[in-house]
């Protein structure tokens, strides 16, 4: 019995390969502390949850969801978008239900790509980029993020052959693993890029709303013209704590909306109409319970920050996101270090060649866990001598 070649050249996904080292430091009676995979600790809003029951309790939403999400659901995104960017959406054309934005992300390049084409993937990035273009059997094309640039690509640094064939752009801001953030500047370009070449550019913006700081993070579809080239992917779950619960969106150009629509009804059956309903009652508020969770992750950013520092690092308070992302210690490649931390000191960090081979030199913590546990955590390192010198 043989698997298809697509399956053969995937990589393990980095982290269910973390969840396996955690449970067999775990059966081994270690007291394991996981600062690695970026899911809220903190439950979602009540109110969200009472929606949830309601909707659950009627019948109506017991049968099969339509395809696209229930209208009421994506025009209760357009409204959100025109209340929080001044961004006007056709609810209708411009708006599709995602089973969060992972199966969006995944699913796009099976709509505009071709064995062979070329995708623009950002390195380091979110490995589902790269994973879903090579499903649909396009070439990934490395897009360096480096630290010198504040981890935005440099655009024109793309071989124009490269930029000619290439079909999709990747992006991500606020960003996933680097914590970076994106000037509108850096977006104008971004349209300039793509409508030169092109390309349909996919702005993943699951990050937008946990801001510190005073930052507000801008929507890549607020810039002009690019609804012309690219939609936007959004997703409830990092913004109100619904990780499992799968419900996202993705938005903008009508035409890219109808074909990743096209698909997702040969694919999948849509949202549970219940999780939609709680979904419309997360974006109509009320929004302070979103101010109070990143008033958490800023206290836990800079507990991170002001401890890593006094263990040699020189980190700078992220504007965004609930990560930090630092370099490794001298002597130890990313995945050594992981492995050194949770050995030592019973600590799960990701090491950043997870998000590819220029993430390799970095480690992702993730601030997706009680305060006491965190503090436990940093104590720990501190007791097993870990410094960066």
């Amino acid at each position: 019995m043989q698997v298809a070649r697509r399956i053969k050249d995937l990589p393990p996904y980095l982290f269910a390969e973390i969840d396996k080292k955690v449970a067999q430091a775990r059966a081994k009676g270690v007291d394991v502390i996981s600062l690695g995979i970026g899911d809220p600790d903190m439950p979602t809003p009540g109110h969200i949850v009472n929606a949830l029951i309601s909707a659950a309790q009627d019948p109506r939403n017991h049968r099969y969801p339509s395809y696209e999400g229930l209208r009421e659901f994506r025009e209760e995104v357009a409204n959100w978008y025109l209340r929080r960017f001044s961004v006007e959406l056709d609810p209708d054309k411009e708006v599709v239900s995602l089973i969060g934005s992972k199966e969006g992300i995944a699913h796009i390049p099976l709509c505009f790509v071709d064995p062979g084409d070329i995708v623009l993937v950002p390195d380091p990035g979110y490995p589902v980029y790269r994973i879903g273009t090579m499903l649909a059997g396009g070439v990934p094309f490395t897009v360096p993020l480096k630290e010198e640039r504040g981890y935005l690509p440099d655009l024109n640094a793309i071989p124009k052959d490269v930029a000619e064939k290439a079909k999709l752009l990747f992006l991500n801001y606020p960003n996933n693993p680097t914590a970076a953030t994106a000037p509108e500047e850096f977006f104008e370009e971004a349209v300039a890029f793509a409508k030169r070449h092109d390309i349909i550019v996919c702005h993943d913006a699951a990050y937008s709303e946990i801001t510190f700081d005073g930052y507000i993070a801008p929507s890549f579809l607020s810039i002009p013209g690019a609804k012309d080239v690219g939609v936007e992917f959004h997703s409830l779950s990092k913004t109100f704590n619904m990780t499992g619960w799968r419900i996202g969106w993705a938005c903008g150009n009508s035409m890219v909306i109808e074909a990743l629509g096209r698909a997702k009804t040969n694919i999948d059956s849509g949202i549970f109409q219940a999780v939609q309903y709680a979904g419309i009652a997360g974006l109509r508020g009320p929004w302070t319970v979103v101010r109070e969770i990143c008033q958490v992750y800023q206290r836990r950013r800079d507990l991170v920050v002001e401890r890593l520092n006094a263990l040699g690092w020189n980190l700078t308070p992220t504007k965004a996101s609930f990560y930090i992302w630092a370099p490794t210690p001298k002597g130890f490649t990313s995945i050594e270090f992981a492995a050194h931390l949770l050995d030592e000191a019973g600590v799960v960090v990701t090491p950043g060649v997870g998000y590819g081979s220029l993430g390799e030199g970095y480690f992702r913590i993730s601030l997706t866990i009680e305060d006491a546990r965190l503090a436990e955590a940093l104590k720990r390192l501190e007791e097993a001598g870990v410094r960066f010198e």
